[in-house]
C-alpha cells in the first residue's frame, strides 16, 4: 500500500446518495480538484499526494474548502487558479498559503 506524505481533501458537496447539494461545487469545488489531479499528475506526485473529495465541511460560506494533512492546514475560497501556488508552496517547500489558509 502506498503511504502519500500529503493528502488533499477538497470538498465537492457530495453527499452520501450522490448528490451534490452545497456551496462548494457551485463554487468550482470539481474544478479545483480536476486541476489538482491533473497538477500533481504533471508533477509527478501521484505517489506522495493523495486526492480526495469530501462532502461539507460545515463552512459552507468559506468554501469551496481544501484541507492538506498531515500538516492539517485548512484553506477556503481556493480556485482552480489557486492550485499552483498552493502544491509550490505547501506541497513542494512546506509553507502554508496565508492568503488562503483558515484560521
Amino acid at each position: 500500500m502506498q503511504r502519500p506524505t500529503h493528502h488533499i481533501f477538497v470538498c465537492t458537496s457530495s453527499r452520501p446518495t450522490g448528490q451534490q447539494k452545497g456551496f462548494c461545487h457551485t463554487r468550482a469545488g470539481l474544478e479545483v480538484m480536476e486541476r489538482l489531479m491533473e497538477e500533481i499528475d504533471n508533477r509527478d506526485l501521484g505517489a506522495e499526494v493523495f486526492v480526495t473529495n469530501t462532502g461539507c465541511f460545515g463552512i459552507c460560506e468559506k468554501g469551496p474548502i481544501l484541507v492538506v494533512y498531515p500538516e492539517n492546514v485548512w484553506y477556503g475560497a481556493v480556485t482552480p487558479d489557486d492550485v499552483d501556488e498552493i502544491l509550490d508552496e505547501q506541497i513542494e517547500r512546506g509553507h502554508v498559503v496565508e492568503r488562503l489558509a483558515l484560521s
